[in-house]
């Protein structure tokens, strides 16, 4: 018997336009299971209803691929990646792609490092760290073609955050919610600068919801000036 209302998720994917196989509808079934599980222990989400996993958690992770095309193959990074969301359900629904999920808090790191093993998957793994850190290490510094981020911070910080890590030529892909227009104005300079470009910010409704996310879709057109990204401090202040 599943854990999670399977045939929900699979429509309300489909209505994404992704097509998900019995193998990974059982893999996100699992990973649910083992979320839910690991959070009696550890607080790694408020949202643990199966019915809400599969609307607020996975659907809403997968309007990120209805909002942008990701190519087989792709080297890809979750930025504040919390327990998993939304890299976790993008790489079950695209096991072609090479997974990174950056995670501050060391938990969250070891719990998403378990759910890889237990589900699985390949060309993925959790890294411990900070994206204002990482931004200037070589080996992840414009090495990715797509980075998403899930509520992570305001444009401003998480455009500063992200595009250092984006290879020209790559995209940002930030889930937002809607009336986000005065944000994307006040953030559009700091774009410019380190070298990226609005491209469009389609509102995408998650299937079974009254919710509209706004995902920002951000090209990186050129390299990012090095000295970005900043210290965390001036970032925010």
């Amino acid at each position: 018997m599943s854990f999670l209302p399977l045939e929900r998720l699979c429509s309300g994917a489909s209505e994404l336009g992704i097509e998900l196989t019995n193998h990974q509808l059982d893999q996100l079934d699992r990973f649910a299971e083992f979320l839910v599980e690991i959070n009696l222990k550890f607080n790694l989400t408020r949202i643990t209803d199966p019915e809400d996993i599969v609307t607020s958690h996975y659907l809403d992770s997968l309007t990120c691929l209805a909002a942008l095309n990701v190519e087989p193959g792709e080297r890809v990074m979750d930025v504040g990646a919390g327990a998993g969301f939304p890299g976790i359900p993008i790489k079950i629904a695209r096991p072609d792609i090479n997974l990174t999920l950056l995670e501050a808090t060391r938990k969250k790191v070891d719990f998403m490092n378990d759910a890889i093993g237990l589900l699985g998957l390949k060309d993925a793994n959790a890294m411990h760290g900070r994206a204002e850190k990482i931004g200037h290490d070589p080996a992840c510094r414009e090495r990715f073609g797509i980075v998403y981020a899930r509520a992570l911070s305001g444009m401003k910080v998480l455009v500063e955050l992200c595009l250092p890590l984006v290879r020209v030529g790559g995209y940002v892909v930030a889930q937002k919610s809607s009336g986000i227009e005065e944000e994307l104005a006040a953030a559009q300079p700091m774009i410019g600068q380190l070298g990226g470009r609005i491209e469009r910010t389609p509102a995408i409704h998650i299937p079974g919801t009254d919710i509209a996310r706004t995902l920002v879709v951000i090209s990186k057109t050129k390299p990012t000036p090095e000295r970005f990204p900043r210290a965390y401090s001036k970032i925010v202040g």
